[in-house]
């Protein structure tokens, strides 16, 4: 960069020695005007060679804008003097320059003098500059937060680690009150300097420095710019061996990114940054040493749980081979299937889930993380087993958490622990959106059985960012045929204790979480059997709720349920019926807001096509409902909608006509 200032500067401090001779040239008539820009030109040459002397400390940004800037008012100045020489009689006479012209190119070599000295003092290290006021450059008279951003890009520079750390705040404080400002910072080369800080700043720089990442990315193009500066690697670093407040920060700011550019999910998970993040959700939440133990016991029930943890116990030391002869023992005890409407306490749960995990802690090496290894071929340093760690038994305090150096963390204060929990599970969520993969490294961790705590036991904001990556793992498992049965088998804990807490929160109706879990149990609608019909009753509760969004995620919830791409549409409708949804949807449709109306109406349409002998409709006077619906412009705009409602008038039309007669 030095030499390429160096050239960049060769052209002004030529223009300005040719200035300089011009005017020595120059006729009596203009000798007066001449002399000024003369001098002036020369105080400008000095400075020019002084900065070019010293190109390797300048910065780079605004030492290409001013020196562009000084370029042009030197060739006008060069110009201008070259009318002002005397070459003969004729010119000398009709030469008529105007005094404005002389006063205007004065006051233009003063500016880029201004220019270029405060380019030479915010370039100096700032322990050199003491207290000193830069002053504001003439160049960014006209946009002085241009000026602003310079001045603190430069001391993150030059700066001490705390002049660098206020800087960065500075910055913060910018790119928080104007996106444009945030590009600036950008395009002003503030990117390299920050991630620096990052990298080895104290520990209130590292936060404003991550803060700031998090508010610069904020759409697709200034992402892909964080991202090709090398970002991952610095996160990834910082989640894993960096001070937990700073980590937190790093989280949110992955989250950001993330939701602002959803293709650079790919290339976290790729720095392995999902494993480090459910890590931190996982800290004090369950203890649970191996990302793929669930996977490899996968107990089914409470009883063989506990027979494979007498099991484990009586020898912590096993080797793989004598843990796989023990797991083929637990398989064989495995009787009774505990799907997620089973019987059994959330905490009853949670106790067997963390002492069947603790138990697993004593394997040394898993398939998932062999096959991981094999495929990235990652280093030792980034957490993934080596086959050769040391276990401990599970009631002695861990400090190797999937490759992070937990020691000394259960000293952290509480609400620092609670703030990581909820940045990582707020990272998540967004990394989770959208990607199937990811949502299966999720799902084959530990993740699930922690949200499943912490949306019991977490802070609020944890609880929401819980329920939001639950929904977005949810409707990913919806679309995903292969990720909704490996990760929501019937007889998994992890989906149990998910299902258990979403119900709980939908039976309780009465927070920020509900339409979160709603639409999560609604995402999960194929994976429940016909016995499974918990979750119906709650949800048609809701149906009558007075809000008009929580009654439309409602419908759109059972309609998941009683459409007929589920299989068990038939059952899942007449559980909708038997819960009194019947009167609640007729109300909806007639009543409702237009927004709950057509859902309303869809799920009416596919229980009367689905049972359209019942009773209930009839006494409902479903039909009338279908019919007058038919009728209205606003509620058959969709042509799906209007084929669906004709076909459950049909059918309901050819069963109830036989049928009412007995009704009355």
């Amino acid at each position: 960069m030095a030499d390429s200032l160096k050239q960049i500067l060769a052209k002004p401090i030529q223009l300005a020695d040719q200035v300089i001779k011009a005017a020595d040239e120059a006729s009596a008539s203009f000798r007066h005007e001449c002399a000024e820009l003369k001098y002036k030109s020369e105080r400008l040459a000095g400075l020019l060679r002084q900065a070019a002397r010293a190109s390797s400390d300048l910065y780079e940004r605004p030492t290409r804008r001013i020196i562009d800037e000084t370029e042009q008012v030197l060739t006008k100045a060069h110009s201008l003097i070259l009318k002002c020489r005397a070459n003969g009689l004729v010119k000398r006479v009709f030469s008529i320059i105007p005094a404005a012209a002389f006063r205007k190119m004065s006051t233009q070599l003063e500016n880029s003098i201004g220019d270029v000295s405060w380019l030479l003092r915010v370039s100096a290290p700032a322990g050199d500059r003491g207290d000193e006021y830069l002053g504001l450059p003439p160049i960014a008279a006209n946009e002085p937060n241009l000026y602003l951003i310079w001045e603190q890009v430069a001391t993150l520079y030059t700066g001490s680690l705390e002049e660098r750390s206020d800087a960065a705040a500075s910055l913060v404080s910018l790119a928080r009150d104007n996106d444009r400002y945030g590009k600036l910072i950008i395009e002003e080369g503030g990117v390299g300097p920050l991630l620096k800080l990052l990298k080895e700043g104290k520990i209130e720089g590292q936060e404003n420095a991550a803060r700031a990442m998090g508010l610069l990315g904020r759409d697709p193009e200034s992402v892909e710019h964080l991202l090709h500066a090398g970002i991952c690697s610095v996160f990834a670093k910082i989640l894993k061996d960096g001070p937990m407040k700073v980590q937190a920060v790093v989280a949110w700011a992955v989250s950001e990114l993330a939701a602002n550019y959803p293709k650079c999910q790919d290339l976290f998970a790729q720095h392995n940054i999902i494993r480090l993040l459910v890590s931190h959700l996982a800290f004090e939440t369950v203890q649970e040493h191996s990302k793929y133990a669930i996977d490899r016991i996968k107990p089914t029930s409470i009883h063989a749980v506990v027979m494979a943890s007498s099991n484990s116990n009586s020898n912590n030391t096993n080797t793989k081979k004598s843990n796989e002869e023990d797991e083929n023992q637990v398989k064989s005890r495995m009787l009774h299937p505990l799907h997620p409407l089973g019987n059994g306490t959330a905490s009853e749960l949670h106790r067997v889930i963390t002492s069947t995990m603790a138990m697993n802690a004593t394997s040394k090496s898993d398939e998932g993380i062999q096959n991981q290894n094999s495929q990235t071929n990652q280093p030792k340093s980034n957490g993934l087993s080596n086959g050769k760690q040391t276990h401990q038994p599970h009631h002695q305090p861990s400090y190797s958490h999937s490759g992070i150096n937990m020691k000394g963390r259960e000293l952290e204060n509480p609400e620092t622990k609670a703030n990581m929990k909820a940045m990582a599970a707020r990272a998540l969520w967004h990394l989770a959106k959208g990607n199937s993969p990811i949502c299966r490294s999720i799902t084959e961790s530990r993740a699930l059985l922690c949200f499943a705590v912490l949306l019991e036991k977490g802070r609020q904001d944890v609880q929401f960012n819980s329920a939001m990556a639950v929904m977005e793992i949810t409707a990913m498992a919806e679309e995903d045929a292969d990720l909704r049965r490996s990760a929501f088998k019937p007889n998994s804990p992890a989906c149990k204790a998910v299902v258990d807490q979403v119900l709980k929160v939908i039976e309780k109706a009465d927070s920020d979480l509900l339409i979160p879990c709603m639409k999560a149990v609604g995402n999960l609608a194929r994976t429940f059997r016909a016995t499974e019909t918990g979750m119906i009753a709650p949800l048609v509760r809701l149906l009558d709720e007075r809000e008009a969004e929580v009654s439309r995620e409602a419908c759109i919830a059972l309609t998941k349920f009683a459409c007929s791409e589920n299989y068990l549409h038939l059952d899942h409708s007449k559980a909708i019926i038997s819960a009194g949804g019947a009167k609640h949807l007729v109300q909806l449709v007639y009543f409702g807001e237009q927004i709950v109306q057509i859902s309303a109406l869809v799920l009416l349409c596919y229980i009367a096509l689905h049972v359209p002998d019942s009773e209930e409709l009839a006494k409902a006077e479903v039909l009338t409902v279908l019919e007058w619906a038919s009728k209205q412009s606003s509620m058959t705009q969709e042509e799906t909608i209007e084929a669906l409602l004709q076909e459950a008038r049909s059918r309901l039309e050819l069963y109830q006509s036989r049928g009412s007669r007995g009704f009355h």
